[in-house]
């Protein structure tokens, strides 16, 4: 049981860093540093998707984390 939660959870952490770093090559550093006009955007189409995936898979991490140390 443990290896199986060991496992899923190896596969969410790797997928949670490709959609955080799909998410992050849109951005660029030119907002952290002033960059931006500050204009309000709202997320659209597959921006919207990826961050509403980056959300799920960071709360299921750590739901995985969370039952991995409770199991072991």
């Amino acid at each position: 049981m443990q290896n199986i939660l060991m496992i899923a959870t190896i596969i969410i952490a790797i997928t949670l860093i490709a959609v955080v770093l799909i998410q992050g090559a849109n951005s660029g550093l030119g907002s952290a540093f002033g960059g931006d006009s500050g204009i309000y955007r709202t997320r659209r189409g597959v921006e919207k998707t990826l961050f509403t995936m980056t959300i799920s898979l960071a709360v299921i991490f750590l739901l995985m984390s969370l039952i991995s140390v409770a199991v072991g």
